[in-house]
């Protein structure tokens, strides 16, 4: 009989918790709560209670109710808890994700005799910015822009120009192989991964390429044949796509998780499109108006 009471008395002076066993957080969570929840906590008075956190053995917080105050460690300085919650049993432990590390953490909670211990392992997950899907299109549509541009740059030089290579020309050249560069540069730097400064000045330089080919469209034809009514609104489309996109791209890289992602990638989509119908226009139709109207070769 003693015994038994002993092991019962041992119980009541334990703290129970409501247990977790892990926590994830990402780049994009901005502060980390590690969870430590009294079920039994009974106190009257924070004055009563006495909160330590550990890291791998090393106090990192410690909450010392008799003398209402608080200390850190200096590697854990945002490390705080709320003590207006404490007598709810709740000492969950909240940082800055700059403090926080992988690894266990033991939340040791004590209310006058009784006391009572609980670990919890903090994980972090790497969560790609974008979907697979969402950064293939974002890389693919730039590249095939670029790829109709140097279609029409071709049928420029050799239909329009008899293969000579004029001052306007070699400029075209300079300057497509230019952006050439940049869109390959925002590629590599825009390496499916995390939300960084990397992948969002990546993603910015594709995206102001994908731009510039606005303007080299635009000599391309003149250059070829002149500007028809046709060419000015595939251009003007173009403008408009392209200032989708830029919303779009705007929108991303002020959010760690992109939800604006299908602005951005409709715009670059349609800007593809539209320079799809340039180079079958210059290549079916724009033929024709070149042997009827030798080209200007004023710009």
């Amino acid at each position: 009989t003693v015994t038994v009471l002993s092991a019962s008395c041992a119980r009541s002076a334990q703290l129970l918790f409501n247990k977790t066993k892990s926590v994830e957080y990402t780049v994009c969570n901005e502060t980390i709560s590690i969870p430590c929840f009294v079920i039994n906590m009974e106190a009257e008075n924070t004055n009563e209670v006495y909160v330590k956190w550990k890291f791998k053995g090393k106090d990192i917080y410690t909450f010392d109710g008799s003398d209402n105050r608080s200390t850190h460690d200096s590697a854990f300085k945002t490390s705080g808890i709320k003590i207006s919650e404490l007598l709810k049993g709740d000492a969950t432990l909240m940082m800055h994700q700059s403090n926080a590390v992988p690894g266990n953490y033991t939340c040791e909670v004590t209310v006058l005799s009784r006391e009572g211990e609980t670990t919890i392992e903090v994980k972090y997950r790497i969560v790609s910015w974008f979907s697979p899907n969402e950064n293939i299109l974002i890389v693919i549509f730039p590249v095939f822009a670029l790829l109709l541009f140097w279609g029409q740059f071709g049928i420029k030089t050799l239909q329009y120009r008899s293969g000579r290579m004029d001052e306007k020309t070699i400029g075209l050249l300079v300057a497509g192989l230019l952006v050439t560069i940049i869109i390959i540069v925002g590629a590599i730097l825009f390496v499916p991964g995390e939300y960084s400064v990397k992948n969002a000045t990546g993603l910015g330089l594709i995206v102001t390429s994908t731009g510039l080919l606005i303007i080299l469209n635009y000599y391309v034809f003149k250059t070829a044949f002149g500007i028809t009514s046709f060419v000015i609104a595939l251009l003007i489309i173009q403008v408009l796509v392209y200032v989708l996109a830029g919303v779009g791209l705007s929108l991303c890289i002020s959010a760690c998780t992109p939800v604006h992602g299908p602005v951005l990638i409709s715009g670059l989509g349609i800007f593809a499109l539209v320079q799809l119908l340039g180079l079958i226009y210059m290549k079916f139709v724009g033929s024709k108006k070149c042997i009827d109207n030798p080209p200007n070769e004023k710009i």
